[in-house]
């Protein structure tokens, strides 16, 4: 069995551009602006299907339900109804709203999921940068008061972003994209996100877009202060109880899955070669764990991310 590829889900969003076809060369729909794209999805309002091959015109959920050992590898098989992750390429042309997801323990009584995320950055802009958590010294009292007066900026965390960065987002991290950043974005399979504030700014209608802040501020950690971005090379730059990503760089071939289990594979540097398809930057693929072939570079090298899910969660 060759790799597996999905059909992108193209969202429109207002704060998105159109960088996935000028940069990319992605095939967009109409002229408006695109935020996201959906690379791998299994939630009832949006599903991933296969592109081509043997499996083409299969759900993401029907390959997890019916044919879960042979694509996923036999230790996933109580891991549960749905595939864990969501997997997105994020550009934002425009800064986002101030967010934050709700922490496991309190999502079910917001009537919302839980949601952790890791963030790469696969093209930043001069002067792009995000915010992530708080700034050194930030009281929720503080928050409060100048979130009250719409002063938000100066109690966030702004951190300037490059080419190859990565960041890892928990649940109840503060957060907000800056505007320049294209992202490859692994996160548990969630779409819950509580807007705290959105820049005083007005929708398309004119009028202020709907806040979370009752919500927000339940979930917000108000102990999260200045966290890092990373930037490496090769090695592990994400790995929590729900995924594990780690960027390779690979001079020869090499297959990319652990032993009798899938890995699902984006390339973020170069081009890579699988079997007789050829995937460029930003390209998702799933290598499924019966069989698949190695994964070589088709230039002298090329980087990738292999995103699998961590023991615990099997």
């Amino acid at each position: 069995m060759g790799p597996i590829v999905f059909t992108p889900i193209y969202q429109e969003r207002i704060w998105g551009g159109r960088k996935l076809a000028d940069r990319l060369g992605r095939s967009l729909p109409g002229s408006q602006p695109v935020g996201e794209s959906w690379e791998l999805v299994d939630r009832p309002e949006a599903q991933s299907v296969v592109a081509e091959g043997p499996l083409r015109g299969n759900t993401l959920h029907n390959l997890w339900t019916h044919h879960r050992a042979e694509i996923f590898g036999p230790r996933h098989r109580n891991t549960g109804p749905r595939f864990p992750l969501l997997c997105k390429l994020l550009d934002a042309r425009d800064r986002l709203s101030v967010q934050v997801h709700p922490p496991a323990a309190l999502a079910a009584r917001l009537q919302g999921e839980p949601k952790t995320e890791m963030w790469y950055f696969l093209g930043c802009d001069p002067g792009s940068r995000i915010y992530a958590g708080l700034s050194a010294g930030t009281t929720r009292a503080a928050f409060e008061e100048k979130l009250g007066r719409g002063e938000v900026e100066g109690c966030l965390h702004v951190l300037p972003t490059r080419e190859g960065d990565s960041i890892f987002i928990p649940s109840g991290r503060l957060h907000a994209i800056g505007e320049g950043n294209l992202i490859v974005e692994i996160q548990q399979n969630s779409d819950t996100t509580y807007r705290v504030f959105d820049w005083n700014r007005r929708g398309l209608d004119g009028q202020p877009r709907d806040l979370h802040v009752a919500e927000s501020l339940l979930s917000a950690d108000f102990n999260d202060f200045t966290p890092p971005l990373a930037h490496l090379e090769t090695g592990v730059i994400a790995e929590c109880e729900y995924f594990r990503v780690e960027k390779k760089n690979l001079s020869a071939p090499e297959d990319l899955r652990p032993t009798g289990d899938f890995a699902l594979v984006t390339v973020v540097g170069g081009s890579a070669l699988c079997g007789a398809h050829a995937f460029f930057s930003g390209d998702f693929f799933l290598l499924p764990a019966s069989e698949a072939p190695p994964v070589r570079p088709a230039e002298e090298s090329c980087s990738v991310l292999v995103t699998t899910l961590p023991q615990a969660a099997g």
